[in-house]
């Protein structure tokens, strides 16, 4: 990738990683604890109105709107809330996420038949090492089901990435918004099944400061402005360029909830976050230049800055479909 779209991978992993500890006040207010489906349902509610009316519908199919929406909205930060709500530690559950870096790595692989490169193999091997060093340095303190769910949303999260990669959509800020439309109802309902309507009339009716503030930061930074950049980056460039970046998310994560929540990280947890980011500068910023194709298709087309002037707006149609002679784009789900 350029260096321009890899600072922008950079500010996403930072959005990302202060994420997890914006989570947990919001869940956590003083002397209440928050439903955490209708915490994911209040978070997209402000992702959706009013951005709707104004952000053009992606120039993708339905069928890849909804999978985005329910796999890497609906899936991923159902089951992340609802982890964390029942114990998993912020800085402990932006590393458990991170399994998603694999997973997406291999439905791209089975799914839109992309060949990583060695470096960038080599790179995630390094990254999963680190994530090794860490999680055994945390097993101790970590409940299994905690654990189990996180992975769930990690495999949801993989499962939407590649979604949104297939689509290529233009404007990543319009499949943010309109994909998160398929989050509010169904979580709503799920919470008022699981809860009661009792906890849910209650939690609207007594809505503290540090969960709307919590509320708004994910939803304007984690989602609209994370989300929007990420799914450019997916549109424009193979999964296994764009997401080993997000081996920086429990550096940052870690690092902000030991600041903030008092998780002092072990010296495991550290020298975990240091094999993180060689991993990241083995797949990414020393990667060759070369990008994987795909099997049995011609090359991607290049879509470095000299070749998505055209892309910059809702309008563009480089990355939607319109690139150039003999690149071939996959079709929408």
């Amino acid at each position: 990738m350029s260096l321009r779209n890899s600072l922008l991978a950079v500010l996403v992993a930072i959005l990302w990683g202060l994420n997890f500890v914006a989570i947990d006040i919001g869940l956590h207010p003083p002397g209440q604890d928050v439903p955490p489906l209708l915490f994911v349902a209040l978070r997209f509610v402000l992702v959706v109105v009013p951005w709707i009316f104004f952000v053009r519908k992606p120039d993708v199919s339905w069928k890849a709107i909804i999978g985005v929406g329910l796999f890497m909205s609906a899936g991923q930060f159902g089951l992340l809330y609802l982890a964390m709500a029942v114990g998993m530690p912020a800085g402990l559950a932006s590393l458990v996420l991170q399994a998603q870096v694999l997973l997406t790595i291999l439905l791209a692989a089975v799914f839109l038949g992309e060949r990583p490169g060695l470096r960038q193999l080599a790179g995630v091997v390094l990254g999963a090492a680190g994530l090794a060093v860490v999680a055994v340095g945390r097993s101790a303190v970590a409940p299994l089901l905690p654990f189990l769910i996180v992975l769930a949303a990690a495999l949801s999260w993989a499962a939407g990435n590649v979604i949104a990669r297939k689509a290529k959509a233009a404007s990543g800020l319009g499949l943010v918004v309109w994909s998160g439309a398929v989050v509010p109802l169904p979580l709503a309902g799920l919470s008022l099944v699981v809860d009661g309507p009792g906890a849910v009339a209650g939690t609207l009716a007594h809505l503290q400061a540090p969960t709307v503030l919590s509320a708004l930061y994910t939803a304007v930074f984690a989602s609209l402005v994370g989300y929007g950049i990420w799914n450019r980056l997916l549109a424009s460039h193979p999964s296994s360029a764009v997401v080993p970046f997000t081996l920086l998310v429990p550096v940052v994560g870690m690092a902000t909830a030991w600041f903030v929540l008092g998780e002092v990280p072990t010296p495991a947890e550290i020298s975990g976050g240091v094999l993180l980011l060689a991993g990241v500068a083995t797949a990414v910023l020393t990667r060759g230049r070369r990008s994987p194709q795909r099997r049995g298709a011609d090359p991607l087309p290049d879509l470095g800055a000299g070749r998505r002037a055209g892309a910059a707006g809702d309008g563009g149609r480089l990355a939607a479909g319109g690139s150039s002679p003999g690149a071939r784009v996959p079709e929408a789900l």
